[in-house]
This record gives C-alpha cells, structure tokens and sequence, in this order.
C-alpha cells in the first residue's frame, strides 16, 4: 500500500512544473488584469482595486486617438493581408509538398529568412523602398510591408500539413476525370481546411500584432492599433494612463479572439488525423 501512494504522488518535478505554469499565470495575468481594471478606473490611487469604475476612458481613447478609422484600418489591413497569403501561400505550399525540383532547399531557407531574421533588419531598407515609390505612408505600402512575413509564413504551414494528404486521393480524383484546377479546388481544399484556418488566423494575429514593419511605413491615416498604441504612449503631450490602458485593453482583445478561435476550431491532432 505504501508503495502504491509513493507511485502515484507527484514528483518533484511535476511540482515544479505546476510551481512555474502558476507562477506565469499570476504574473502575466496580473498585469493584464491591472491594464483592464485601470481602463475602467475612475481614480486608483492605492489598495487592491480602484475607488470607482467608468467606461469614459473607452470615449475618451476614441475621440483623442481617432480610434474608429485605426481599428478599421488595423482589421483592413490584417484581412487583405490573409486573403492575400492565402492565396499565393497554398498552391506555393502545394507545389513544394509534390514537386521536387533543383534548388528546392534554397527556396525554403529563403522562405524561413523573414521569419528568423529580426524585422527591423530588413524593415528599413524596404521602408526605404516603398517612400522612394511613393507607396509608404498607403494603405498599400503597410499590406506589401505586412505581406513580407506573412507569405512565408502561410507557405510553410501549409507545405508538411499538404505532404500529409495521401496522393493517392488526387490520383483517383484525376482518374475519374477531374482536372487539375478542379481536384486542387473540390477534393485537396476540403481537405485542407483545418491547416487553411490555423494559417489564416495566425496570419490575422501576427498581422495585427506586427509593429516593426507598419511603424516604418505607416503614414498618419494609416497606422495599426499596435502602432497607435505606440504613439499613444511615448509620444509628447500628457495624456490620462486610463486611456492608453483602454487602447491597450481593445488590443488586447482584437489579438485574443483569434488566439482563443485558433484554439477552440483548429486541434493541431485533428489537423495531423485530417491531413492522413
């Protein structure tokens, strides 16, 4: 019996392991629930919680930061950035999972490049690009910027997940007189949506929190909620610390939503069980 209750007690690195997830847990939730109680803090001067509560703050951050048009710009430019990936990043991901060709491996440690090397690296030099064609400062300027990391991104999510759909569905789908367009559309799509959605809303997060890229290229109608939050924080003039945290409690939220959707309709099991 006393062997028994010594197999079956935690281990000291179990304990160790729920010490540290805990200890995550207080200090980052801690800070998050600090930012979303000061957002609605009428005055907080000391103790645990804040002397009263209003939602002015959330007008306020509206009217003083135009709020409105960055939030539609920020969810514009993550939306046509994933459609865009999307796109182009599924049949170059369908393409590197059934062709071999001569520089193959190059190709994908090109791909892998914007994704390890630090954004600000290659930011500027595009940056610089982009206000020589005039195009920074657009909408246009801070997608194509956006679109640098994206790509690649979607391109290798989706390559082992497409190496895991059997051949052999494509074969009987041609064999049965289905052209290439339409077995790529009607039977590998379908199959592919668990991997299509992990990607897009990756993608749609990522988009939304890159700073780096859209900070460089950005013009003054057309920067994101990230780069908003930014200037918001550090730039002159004084402005209430309730507002900024109400700016960075509605960041919060546009990047958790997709975070929590990811989590909840796309099983990285289900996609590995779909996928064969």
């Amino acid at each position: 019996m006393v062997a028994k209750q010594r197999s079956g007690a935690p281990s000291l690195s179990t304990w160790l392991v729920y010490a540290t997830v805990a200890f995550f847990i207080l200090v980052v939730g801690g800070i998050l629930l600090s930012v979303l109680l000061n957002s609605f803090a009428s005055s907080w001067f000391g103790g645990w919680l804040p002397d009263g509560y209003t939602g002015e703050w959330y007008v306020f951050a509206a009217e003083e930061f135009n709020l409105w048009n960055v939030l539609v710009v920020t969810l514009a430019v993550a939306a046509i950035v994933t459609a865009i990936s999307l796109a182009i990043g599924i049949p170059a991901g369908y393409a590197l999972a059934r062709r071999n060709f001569r520089g193959k491996s190059l190709a994908l440690g090109l791909l892998i490049l914007p994704l390890i090397v630090p954004p600000i690296t290659y930011g500027i030099p595009l940056a610089t690009m982009l206000y020589e064609y005039r195009l920074a400062g657009t909408i246009f300027g801070v997608i194509l910027a956006n679109l640098v990391p994206a790509l690649p991104f979607v391109v290798l999510v989706m390559t082992p997940f497409i190496e895991q759909i059997d051949p052999n569905v494509e074969r009987a789908a041609r064999m049965m007189g289905a052209s290439t367009p339409r077995m790529f559309v009607r039977v590998l799509l379908p199959l592919a949506i668990p991997g299509i959605l992990a990607a897009g809303l990756l993608v749609f997060v990522r988009t939304i929190a890159l700073f780096e890229l859209t900070f460089l290229t950005a013009g003054a109608n057309t920067q994101t909620l990230v780069v908003s939050l930014y200037y918001a924080a550090f730039s002159s003039g004084i402005r209430p610390a309730q507002s900024i945290d109400a700016m960075a409690a509605i960041y919060m939220v546009t990047t958790l939503v997709p975070l929590l959707l990811a989590l909840r309709y796309v099983n990285p099991v289900n996609m590995v069980a779909r996928g064969r």
